[in-house]
């Protein structure tokens, strides 16, 4: 892939994050929401990051239009858990397979190590090949597994539990 800008996620690059997003909410068991999400409901994921702090977004542009994401939020709601984040990123469908993943986690993470973080933790349905190498290749490890811990299409999920300590 030629020509990917990858830059801290902006406002205009929400509804093309929505429609990737709510591709993977209605076609695969990758992310656990049943229902698509609005416009309103993604400005407040969009809201919770910043430029500098724990909680970041990268997007990597393709010809003005945004093709994925990697971000950081919250692991747990304790005080406590704050030097840990758990991460997420998605690709459009079509860009799979370029080193785009990995691209985006190390500009994340380049930008996490002037932050108070310690650990990053991966949440990913099974199986997944692609998104576990891709943790696998950027440091994380598989920690643990979370049996039929979620159900979506009428079946229960894994989750596999990946994490890298800064």
């Amino acid at each position: 892939m030629q020509n990917i800008l990858i830059r801290r996620i902006e406002q205009a690059d929400l509804p093309a994050l929505l429609a990737i997003y709510n591709h993977y909410v209605a076609t695969t068991a990758i992310t656990f929401d049943l229902e698509p999400k609005t416009l309103v409901q993604r400005q407040k994921w969009l809201d919770g990051f910043a430029p500098a702090g724990r909680h970041q977004c990268f997007v990597a542009v393709q010809d003005g239009e945004a093709i994925g994401w990697a971000s950081t939020g919250k692991f747990r709601e304790r005080a406590a858990y704050d030097g840990t984040v758990e991460t997420s990123i998605y690709l459009k469908p079509d860009t799979h397979g370029h080193g785009l993943g990995r691209r985006l986690f190390e500009t994340l993470f380049a930008a996490l190590s002037h932050e108070d973080v310690h650990a990053a933790i991966g949440v990913i349905t099974l199986p997944n090949a692609p998104s576990e190498g891709l943790h696998r290749a950027c440091g994380f490890e598989l920690v643990g597994t979370l049996k039929e811990a979620g159900r979506k299409f009428g079946r229960f999920w894994d989750i596999g539990l990946y994490q890298k300590v800064f």
